[in-house]
């Protein structure tokens, strides 16, 4: 089954198709077998013996009357009228060389066999010049004996009739067949598209469960799995949303209390410390909030990357763009936009140049953010998104944020179906790759 298990169909519409119309095939094969080997091969036995009868009786008559040629043409006017055979002699000529194979080659095996057991001169025949006719021929002492046959005397004629009806229903079932699988198959395909739908953070929301029993139950557990992790965020959500907001009213307060100082170093290191809770605070409710909140439309990406490197470029950091073409995609814009920005700010924090390229692979765009600076160790990429993750020694993390911003730039890539990956940068330093479905 190893070898076998290479070749077999993949998806659930050809699997099925194949389990409705491969018996259905096998058994029409078997009842085609066994009617040419057992009935048609029988019935056609029979003709060939009785043609083969009439063609030895009037070789026979030919030898007996010899030179009485009148005679003759009394038999084979007799033999036209009675047998529907004609006979024509021939004489001083030879039996061809050659001869035509019949497609259906049981017809000559069977015919060879009569003709050979009745007749003891040398025999010629062709099944295949004339639709309508067979062509025998007898080598004589003096000439040839030229006979021409009904087709329907020698051969069972109903076969092609038999093997027509055959095809005919082997085609039908096999219509049927993948109209009833497609309309089973159908609903199936539907649940997976919504569940790809959602994997990518969009509501799907013209799904609904239908189809057979079993894929009903499967549709009603998908929904029901949807609406538990909407409402696990939605907790999550306002969960943070209100601490955020018990948070910033002592943050209002220590704001007052430092505008109400006098001035000196340590009034502007407790504004600088209060401004960087603030920071943290919005991380966090932006870490928390993922993909709640912003419906997904078709947008320009090469624009929101522009965007999103002159937002940049406000705070100071230097940004390479490189232009191109408009790539539009069905994405949740202010959320990729926020992930663009993380990535290049992480960027612009630990080196001096950085790049910011869009290219398209197949149905997915890649934004790839290059930098100088003195990037990570391959086996530490992946810890590297891991929320609140500082890998200081490597990339001074210190200098602001709290380790939030690949957590957050993958959380979006992923909720749009993609995801987003480090790797070493041309410029020598780190590569981070964002890419997404178009679609």
């Amino acid at each position: 089954m190893g070898p076998l298990k290479r070749y077999l169909p993949k998806g659930l519409f050809a699997r099925s198709l194949l389990i409705f119309v491969l018996p259905v095939m096998m058994m029409q094969a078997l009842i085609a077998w066994a009617f040419f080997e057992e009935h048609w091969e029988n019935v056609t036995s029979r003709l060939s013996e009785s043609v083969a009868g009439d063609v030895a009786m009037m070789t026979a008559l030919f030898e007996q009357t010899g030179e009485d040629e009148e005679a003759f043409a009394d038999y084979a006017r007799h033999a036209r009228e009675n047998m529907r055979l004609d006979v024509d002699f021939r004489p001083g000529d030879t039996l061809p060389t050659t001869r035509r194979s019949s497609f259906f080659r049981t017809l000559d095996r069977t015919l060879r066999r009569a003709l050979t057991a009745q007749i003891d001169r040398p025999v010629w025949f062709d099944t295949t010049r004339y639709n309508q006719y067979v062509d025998i021929r007898v080598q004589t002492d003096t000439g040839v004996l030229r006979y021409i046959a009904f087709r329907e005397r020698a051969f069972a004629t109903t076969g092609h009739i038999f093997i027509l009806w055959l095809l005919g229903a082997t085609a039908i079932l096999t219509v049927i067949s993948v109209i009833f699988i497609r309309n089973q198959v159908k609903p199936i395909r539907r649940l997976a598209d919504a569940a790809e739908q959602f994997g990518r953070g969009q509501d799907a929301n013209w799904f609904k469960p239908a189809g057979a029993r079993e894929v009903r139950q499967a549709a009603h557990a998908f929904l029901e799995m949807r609406r538990r992790i909407q409402r696990h965020l939605d907790q999550r959500t306002g969960l943070l949303a209100g601490v955020s907001h018990d948070l910033r009213t002592p943050l209002t307060r220590l704001k007052l209390h430092l505008a109400l100082m006098p001035e000196g170093p340590d009034r502007e290191e407790a504004r600088r410390d209060v401004s960087e809770m603030e920071q943290m605070l919005d991380e966090y409710l932006t870490f928390a909030r993922g993909e709640a909140g912003e419906e997904t439309r078709v947008t320009d990406v090469s624009a929101l990357l522009a965007e999103a490197a002159a937002d940049t470029e406000r705070t100071g950091a230097r940004i390479d763009l490189k232009a191109t073409d408009a790539v539009e995609a069905a994405i949740r814009p202010g959320m990729v936009k926020r992930a663009i920005v993380n990535l290049l700010s992480n960027a612009a924090i630990h080196a001096d140049h950085v790049s910011v390229s869009l290219r398209q692979a197949g149905s997915r765009i890649e934004i790839l953010v290059d930098d100088d600076g003195p990037g990570i160790p391959p086996d530490r990429y992946e810890e590297a998104f891991k929320p609140f993750s500082r890998l200081d020694e490597s990339r001074n993390q210190n200098q602001s944020g709290v380790g939030l911003g690949l957590a957050i730039a993958r959380d979006v890539a992923r909720s749009h179906g993609g995801d987003v990956t480090l790797s070493e940068s041309p410029l020598g330093g780190l590569r981070a790759s964002l890419s997404i479905p178009i679609g």
